[in-house]
């Protein structure tokens, strides 16, 4: 199965693209071309897309992409959780999990980040298809927004997407149903968690 393949080339190709980012785009590619798939198909045709594109130039589009919207958050909490007392919780559970399967993520970065939940699934495919079958809702909302943004960067979330099990919703309505299961928004700490944007995304995409 291709599953393991597809989450860690997701998560390298999610990166910041920082100087070696054409190395790692190359080691990619490479490990990909041998497999089949429609999700390996996705992901080269994101490799495929931005082979051209200068390392800055991607990279200030990636902060356009994700750092500047609430609707395109890499922090997949944050898509049913928003800032809440919930949020907290499941960071600290996220943690553990980590732990509990010998794997200690950067401690600069918070553990829902998308890239590291993808390289969890990769070093642990049981529990890390688990986790990001459970995220499904962030994913998918993330995944829609990215289309509508006209991002190639749905090619990787799209990818994902097809390496859980089940069907996925069919439409944006469905996702926001699905991410709404989670508390309303509350105006709580998250310390000693680094802070993010204080609307939940699909809040904001229901005000649209």
């Amino acid at each position: 199965m291709s599953g393991p393949a597809v989450h860690q080339a997701a998560a390298l190709l999610l990166g910041y693209p920082d100087t070696r980012w054409p190395e790692r785009l190359d080691a990619v590619t490479a490990a990909l071309e041998p497999l089949p798939g429609p999700d390996v198909a996705l992901l080269l045709r994101f490799c495929a897309t931005v082979r051209d594109t200068a390392p800055l130039t991607l990279a200030a589009r990636y902060v356009t992409t994700f750092d500047r919207s609430r609707r395109r958050c890499l922090y997949l909490t944050y898509y049913t959780d928003g800032d809440t007392r919930r949020r907290g919780t499941n960071l600290a559970r996220l943690k553990a999990l980590y732990r509990d399967h010998g794997w200690q993520p950067p401690e600069d970065e918070l553990p829902d980040f998308l890239p590291l939940m993808l390289e969890f699934a990769a070093r642990a495919p049981q529990a890390g298809t688990r986790l990001l079958a459970e995220h499904r809702p962030g994913l998918e909302l993330l995944r829609l927004a990215l289309t509508d943004h006209h991002s190639p960067y749905a090619d990787i979330v799209e990818a994902v997407c097809h390496t859980l099990p089940g069907p996925g919703p069919a439409t944006r309505e469905a996702a926001l149903r699905l991410a709404r299961g989670g508390p309303p928004t509350e105006a709580v700490g998250l310390l000693p968690f680094p802070q993010r944007p204080t609307d939940a995304p699909h809040a904001e995409e229901t005000s649209r």
